[in-house]
C-alpha cells in the first residue's frame, strides 16, 4: 500500500534537493514513487508548487497512446497517437492516485517564509536506500502514513543531519 510522507524544511531549497536525491534512488530501482510535489513559500509569502507527473498520468498517457495508435493506425497514426496520449493523461490524472491539492494548500499555508515542504507518495522502497538518501538533510515530518516504527526511524534520521 502506498505511503504518504510530508517533510518540511527551514529553507526554500532543501525540499527540492531531497526530491532529487529520492529520484536518484528511484532511478536505481530501490524506491518507487507514485507522486511527488515540492512546495516553497518565498520571502514575500507567495507559494510555489512544483509537482512531478504522477503515476496515474504516466500510465494513462502510455495506455491512451497505445489505444490511439491502434485506432488511428490506418488513417491518421500520428494524430491518433497524440490524441490518445492527451486523453490518456487526462484520464490518468483523474484516477486520484496523487496528492490532494487541498492538503498541499494546508501544508503550504503552515510554512514560514523561505521554507519548503516535500510531499511524496511511496509505492515501495528499500528502507536502507531511502534512509541513506535522506541522511544529508535535516527536516521535520509533518505527516506520514508509515508504520509507527518506520516513522520513528525516519524522524530520527531527519533530526541527525550528517
Amino acid at each position: 500500500m502506498p505511503s504518504l510522507i510530508v517533510i518540511t524544511f527551514d529553507n526554500a531549497d532543501e525540499a527540492g534537493q531531497v526530491r532529487e536525491a529520492i529520484k536518484r534512488v528511484e532511478n536505481q530501482g530501490q524506491i518507487s514513487l507514485d507522486d511527488s510535489a515540492v512546495v516553497v513559500k518565498d520571502a514575500d509569502g507567495k507559494i510555489h508548487v512544483k509537482n512531478q507527473v504522477d503515476r496515474g498520468v504516466k500510465i494513462g498517457a502510455v495506455a491512451g497512446g497505445a489505444i490511439g495508435l491502434l485506432l488511428g493506425g490506418l488513417f491518421f497514426p500520428l494524430s491518433g497517437l497524440i490524441a490518445g496520449v492527451a486523453g490518456g493523461a487526462a484520464i490518468g490524472a483523474m484516477t486520484d492516485l496523487g496528492i490532494q491539492k487541498s492538503f498541499v494548500n494546508e501544508v503550504a499555508e503552515s510554512l514560514g517564509p523561505d521554507n519548503s515542504a516535500l510531499f511524496i507518495i511511496v509505492r515501495e522502497a528499500a528502507p536502507e536506500a531511502a534512509i541513506a538518501a535522506l541522511k544529508p538533510f535535516k527536516g521535520e515530518i509533518y505527516h506520514t502514513s508509515l508504520a509507527p516504527d518506520m516513522e520513528e526511524n525516519l524522524r530520527r534520521v531527519l533530526k541527525e543531519r550528517k
